[in-house]
């Protein structure tokens, strides 16, 4: 049930809803492999308005600690889903979640084929193509770079669509 602020305009959303988002989606998240406070922690952000909460604001809304928002932010940074800002004449960062998160989450996953087919390219060399293992680890490169080259045309029409249905964002 959405309320409007009198006077604001602004919807005012029920924080109990909203935390059973973030715990729902965060499951989705962990069975997909991801660890369970990182998801936590990447699904508040989503689920902000801004889609930017401080450490503090996170730690208050998920009910932990600094450390786990902490090393759950270092692990969403790494995989490129979040960023850290700092507030403008302030210590404090911001962690900010931005709406081509995904795209820059794939795009990273891009480079890693990119090193496994360089990986299996020289596995194959040294196994030997005709060997038993060759033949699998050249079948496992084929399925890596038709992967990549699907990654590839698949982004061009995301980039594309995005622009049709949510202008450049």
């Amino acid at each position: 049930m959405t309320e409007t602020t009198a006077g604001s305009g602004k919807a005012e959303r029920d924080p109990e809803a909203v935390s059973k988002f973030v715990e729902s989606f965060a499951a989705q998240l962990v069975e997909a492999g991801m660890q369970r406070m990182p998801a936590r922690v990447f699904g508040a952000l989503l689920a902000s308005d801004t889609g930017t909460l401080t450490s503090a604001e996170l730690g208050e809304q998920l009910q932990i600690s600094p450390a786990a928002v902490s090393g759950a932010v270092r692990y969403l940074a790494q995989q490129h889903m979040v960023s850290r800002e700092r507030e403008p004449g302030s210590r404090r960062e911001r962690y900010r979640v931005h709406s081509n998160q995904w795209y820059e989450a794939l795009t990273n996953r891009e480079a890693v084929l990119k090193r496994w087919e360089y990986a299996l390219r020289e596995g194959v060399e040294s196994l030997g193509r005709e060997t038993p293992a060759g033949r699998r680890l050249s079948e496992t490169l084929a399925f890596f770079e038709f992967v990549d080259g699907e990654i590839a045309q698949m982004m061009e029409r995301w980039r594309v669509y995005r622009e049709q249905h949510f202008g450049e964002g």
